[in-house]
């Protein structure tokens, strides 16, 4: 298997600066530079956002339990009760939404 070695690395840096030239390899090295540090913070900020989210989950999920828990100690029971919202329709002719039951 052919690797990249230091003879490699020198052929590849002399073929770039008969390229780009002497003066432009700072401004070359830079861009790639900031290109790798903004692709590594891009990459973070995606796994924290990620992280959040399972933590959100984890949360929601435990309130969950706690007030079904909370229920059944106290005997309440959601038997009979109607989930549904009524819809708010707005009045264009009064400021304030009526409800409507369906």
């Amino acid at each position: 298997m052919m690797g990249i070695g230091f003879p490699e690395l020198m052929i590849i840096l002399v073929i770039i600066m008969i390229i780009f030239g002497a003066g432009k390899l700072p401004e070359i090295g830079s861009a790639f530079g900031n290109s790798i540090r903004n692709f590594k913070k891009s990459m973070k900020e995606v796994d924290e956002a990620e992280e959040s989210t399972k933590e959100d989950e984890a949360e929601e999920s435990t309130k969950e339990e706690d007030t079904t828990e909370l229920d059944e100690v106290a005997g309440v029971t959601n038997e009979g009760v109607n989930e549904e919202q009524p819809e708010k329709v707005e009045d264009p002719a009064a400021s304030t939404p009526k409800t409507e039951d369906k």
